[in-house]
C-alpha cells in the first residue's frame, strides 16, 4: 500500500484528507504539523502523526506539500539528506515551483504541482495539476486521484501554473466580490440579507451548471437571458459602461503578475 504523507495539516491539507478517507482510495496516510492539536484532529480520520518532517519523510514514498509558500524552503531543508529520487512531491503550495522543490530537496526528486482552491474543503474543490518530466505515468495518476479526492482536477502544462492561479485558485473570491454586491443591494432595497444570498447562490450554481453542460457558449447563455429592451440588457448595458470584462482581465493579469513576483523571492 502506498504511504503518503502531509507536510502540514491546516485547512487544505485537512480538506484532502477528509476527501481520501471519503473515497475510498487505498493509501495510509502520515502528517507532521508544528501544531500539534491539527494532528489530534485528523487523527480520526486514521491518520498516523510523526514528530518531525524527517520522520514523515522516512516513511512515506508521496509527500504532500501543504505548508505556507513562504516557509517551505526552511521545511524542505530538513529534508535533504532523508529523501532521495524515489520520493514523489505533490505540492499544493502557490507559487513553487518544481525546480524550487528539487532545489531544496534531492534533484532527482519527482513533482506534480497542483493550484487548488478553498471549495475543496467541501469536497467540490476545481484543481489544476502539472507534472515534471520525470514523475512516471503511475505516479501522476496517483497524484491525480489524491487531490481529485476532493472534487474537480484538470491536467495543465507545468509552465502555466501561475497563469492558472486567478481561474481556480483566486476566482472564488472575486466571485464572493461579486456576490457581495448583490447581496448588498438585496438588503438595500428591502430583502431579507439571508433569502437574497440563498437565491444569488444558487442562482451561480445553475449558472455553473448551464456553462457546462447546456451545449451552449457564454455569448448564447447571455442571450437566452436577455429579452430585447427588459430588464437583464438594462443591468448588461451598465456593467458594459463599467467595462467588466476587461476589469475582470485585469484582475487576471494582476493576479498572474504577482505570482512571478512571488516566485522570484
Amino acid at each position: 500500500m502506498r504511504k503518503l504523507g502531509f507536510l502540514g495539516a491546516g485547512n487544505m491539507g485537512s480538506a484532502i484528507i477528509k476527501g481520501i478517507v471519503k473515497s475510498g482510495l487505498k493509501v495510509e496516510l502520515f502528517a507532521y504539523d508544528k501544531d500539534t492539536e491539527k494532528l489530534e484532529d485528523i487523527k480520526k480520520y486514521g491518520v498516523k502523526p510523526c514528530e518531525s518532517e524527517t520522520e514523515l519523510a522516512g516513511k512515506c514514498g508521496y509527500i504532500l506539500l501543504a505548508v505556507k509558500p513562504q516557509v517551505l524552503g526552511e521545511v524542505l531543508d530538513k529534508l535533504k539528506g532523508t529523501v532521495d529520487e524515489r520520493h514523489v512531491f505533490i505540492s499544493i503550495c502557490a507559487g513553487i515551483s518544481s525546480e524550487f522543490i528539487k532545489a531544496h530537496t534531492c534533484g532527482g526528486a519527482r513533482t506534480s504541482i497542483v493550484m487548488p482552491n478553498t471549495p475543496a474543503m467541501l469536497g467540490v474543490g476545481a484543481s489544476a495539476i502539472a507534472r515534471d518530466k520525470d514523475i512516471s505515468d503511475e505516479e501522476f495518476e496517483f497524484a491525480k486521484k489524491v487531490i481529485g479526492s476532493c472534487g474537480l482536477v484538470k491536467e495543465i502544462p507545468m509552465d502555466k501554473m501561475k497563469e492558472i492561479i486567478c481561474i481556480n485558485g483566486s476566482s472564488p473570491a472575486f466571485i464572493y466580490l461579486f456576490a457581495k454586491g448583490f447581496v448588498d443591494y438585496a438588503e438595500n432595497v428591502g430583502i431579507d440579507r439571508k433569502t437574497a444570498l440563498e437565491l444569488f447562490a444558487q442562482s451561480l450554481t445553475g449558472s455553473a451548471k448551464m456553462l457546462t453542460d447546456s451545449g451552449m457558449n457564454v455569448d448564447e447563455l447571455i442571450k437566452q437571458v436577455s429579452s430585447p429592451g427588459g430588464t437583464t440588457l438594462a443591468g448588461i448595458d451598465k456593467l458594459n459602461e463599467g467595462k467588466l470584462t476587461e476589469i475582470v482581465m485585469e484582475a487576471c493579469r494582476a493576479c498572474t503578475k504577482r505570482a512571478y513576483e512571488l516566485a522570484e523571492k
